[in-house]
């Protein structure tokens, strides 16, 4: 794809063929509660059930199918703040291709052990996802690696792009869908497909009050620089990158609401979903619950689907917020 071309519905239908098999074709699934709180059927899009219990495997694996052979030899490199380096790792390793995963020293734990024993070298430097991506571009000169972005890539926003789909397929009257912004490659990939097939639909984005770079960008008009702080919604932290050439443009023209959530209220989305749906998600994952818990959303009247974007969290941590 050139790099002066938006993401079209046709590269997401592409996609959904290409990866097809590959990843799961995950569920959206209905909650009692949440429809009983909002008045209309609710379904959460359960991107927690593929194999590295988030979506970024979907964007990953359309990456690296279209890997050229030179490329395949040399191997890829990703920066991530844990899915997508799962991701890109899981992918990299049904290919058979070498692997290697740069994070920051916010990166949980459990996220950077999960990548290893997928098998990729992983380097932990700096203190931000900036920071990683700096030295991951020194490591592609002196090794000649491939870099898989996290979401400002043609192929990993189509590859995201196909959970829209799968969306309206399941659930045709959808007049809401809620997702989680971090960078704009889930949000600009669904909206990119949901706003071609169904014009209408409210796209709202949600993320965390700290850090929330696209947000503070959109505000903005223009990209700007957030500090990288630790939250409950680590896997929507890292900014957008001074050469950003999809998502934000992407994301500015197909966004119709977005909101910031407080830690309590992401804790409070994490404790809801597990105590009445019995669904584990990270706070990254959660955010869309959160939203809609707050009250704060000017949606559609009709029904809504959430994506539920992650599981990855640390257990220890999630026994402590559910409590």
């Amino acid at each position: 794809m050139s790099a002066a071309r938006p993401v079209t519905l046709s590269d997401i239908r592409d996609a959904a063929r290409r990866i097809a098999g590959r990843v799961s074709r995950t569920p959206l699934r209905l909650s009692p509660y949440l429809s009983e709180e909002f008045g209309h059927p609710v379904r959460l899009k359960l991107e927690t059930m593929q194999d590295t219990g988030a979506f970024k495997l979907r964007g990953a694996t359309n990456a690296l199918l279209n890997l050229g052979k030179d490329a395949r030899a040399h191997g890829v490199i990703a920066v991530s703040t844990g899915n997508h380096g799962r991701g890109v790792a899981y992918a990299a390793r049904a290919l058979g291709i070498k692997c290697v995963v740069y994070m920051s020293e916010l990166v949980p734990a459990v996220k950077v052990d999960a990548i290893r024993k997928l098998g990729a070298e992983v380097v932990i430097t700096g203190r931000s996802q900036d920071d990683a991506e700096h030295e991951a571009m020194a490591r592609i000169e002196k090794d000649g690696l491939s870099y898989v972005h996290p979401f400002d890539d043609p192929h990993v926003i189509a590859g995201q792009g196909t959970i829209g789909i799968e969306i309206l397929e399941d659930m045709p009257d959808a007049t809401n869908v809620i997702v989680p912004l971090s960078g704009g490659g889930l949000f600009a990939g669904i909206a990119t497909a949901v706003k071609t097939m169904k014009p209408d639909t409210r796209m709202a984005g949600i993320t965390m009050e700290n850090g929330a770079a696209m947000i503070e960008s959109l505000n903005a008009g223009k990209i700007i620089p957030v500090d990288e702080v630790e939250t409950l919604a680590d896997s929507l932290g890292g900014g957008l990158g001074n050469t950003n050439a999809y998502t934000f443009e992407a994301t500015r023209k197909l966004i119709d609401e977005t909101l910031l959530l407080s830690e309590d209220d992401i804790a409070t989305a994490m404790r809801t979903l597990f105590l009445q749906d019995r669904i584990v998600a990270e706070g990254g994952g959660a955010v869309g619950i959160g939203a809609l818990l707050s009250g704060r959303l000017k949606l559609n009247p009709g029904p809504t689907a959430i994506v539920v974007s992650g599981c990855n969290v640390d257990m220890d941590r999630f026994r402590k917020i559910i409590a």
